[in-house]
């Protein structure tokens, strides 16, 4: 084996590390939920009933936990299909071209067969020259997975998986049921955390446990209900980590709100149209991954879409013209009624008064 081979060994070797850690994390807070919490701790106190009412629900909870998480790290991020990459005699024409704006303009050539309608921030087609594509909207080349990956969101190491189009739902799931997770035991957990600091439960080898128990779901808690959070805000603009770093730039220039189609579409761009499996690890969103509906495309359709901005103007403007318009009624009402009443009372009134 070369050198660079066991390199790249024991690279894919450590990638797995984060998720080690976890697994360990997750199977240590089973066995002092279950077991420790409990089956030692509840049955200790009488508490037989509700030491059953916290088993359903916890491994209820804990089934969907594991099953997102699994889903999350072994579906394969999707790759641009064979349309997308240059045939043998272009990626040949290309290579051996030395001019660049040549090149430049085989590759809009090439585009104009494919949907493709975001650019680079020049302006030119977007294309991959690690992979020998030209890349579909919302793909991007990942460093760490070696592969263009379609609507790519970010390569996460605690699932040693590049997260896009295939398994973005699976994650957004893992991440709303490990906060689940974590407040079901920090809310279940604390009422013996309290027991064992006021000396109400004996010190036995289940305090380390039920203690560190609280810590760990409070401390993880903390920081995925803001992660969660922030793909929440994502989801509902319809757009990706890297959108909402680097704004994409369409035909017509860059735009920021270009994928957002409305709120509740938003959403169905991830989980899809039928209601039924928003909450369950299986695959529904809608489309291939190559190509996805713009809020261009839908204004064109429906003007109801347009955005913020133009509404605000055309109010403004709708403003200007009702004072216009008041104003022109107003010189209109003077010149017709008050004027003539103003002319005819002014002699009256000088008569009287040098009278």
């Amino acid at each position: 084996m070369s050198l660079a081979g066991g390199l790249r060994c024991c690279r894919r070797l450590l990638s797995w590390v984060p998720v080690l850690v976890i697994v360990l994390v997750v199977l240590w807070s089973y066995y002092a939920y279950v077991f420790e919490l409990c089956l030692e701790t509840s049955m200790a106190n009488v508490e037989e009933i509700t030491a059953f009412i916290y088993l359903i629900f916890y491994h209820a909870i804990f089934v969907f936990f594991t099953w997102t998480y699994w889903k999350s790290i072994f579906t394969l991020p999707q790759q641009p299909n064979q349309k997308f990459h240059l045939s043998y005699s272009d990626k040949e024409r290309y290579e051996n071209e030395e001019r660049p704006e040549v090149q430049k303009q085989m590759l809009v050539d090439m585009a104009k067969k494919l949907p493709v309608y975001t650019r680079t921030g020049s302006g030119a087609v977007r294309f991959c020259d690690r992979c020998h594509l030209i890349k579909p909207d919302r793909c991007h080349h990942c460093s760490v997975c070696a592969m263009c990956v379609l609507k790519m969101d970010h390569h996460c190491p605690w699932v040693n998986n590049c997260i896009g189009f295939s398994n973005y739902k699976f994650f957004l799931q893992f991440l709303a049921y490990s906060v689940l997770y974590c407040l079901y035991i920090a809310t279940t957990v604390f009422n013996y955390f309290i027991k064992y600091w006021r000396g109400e439960l004996p010190s036995v080898r289940s305090k380390f446990h039920v203690l560190f128990l609280l810590f760990v779901a409070c401390m993880f808690f903390v920081s995925l209900v803001i992660l969660f959070g922030y793909h929440c805000w994502l989801v509902s603009r319809n757009k990706t980590t890297l959108e909402a770093f680097c704004t994409p730039v369409f035909t017509s220039g860059p735009e920021k709100n270009g994928f957002n189609l409305g709120f509740i579409k938003n959403i169905q761009q991830v989980f899809g149209d039928n209601k039924k499996f928003w909450l369950i690890p299986i695959g529904s969103s809608p489309g291939d991954g190559h190509s996805f509906p713009m809020r261009s495309m839908n204004e064109s359709q429906n003007p109801l879409l347009a955005n913020e901005e133009p509404w605000e103007d055309n109010e403004d403007e709708n403003r200007g013209k009702k004072a216009q318009k008041e104003t022109s009624l107003g010189s209109s009402y003077y010149a017709t009624v008050l004027a003539p009443a103003i002319t005819l009372s002014e002699p009256t009134f000088s008569y009287s008064s040098y009278k």
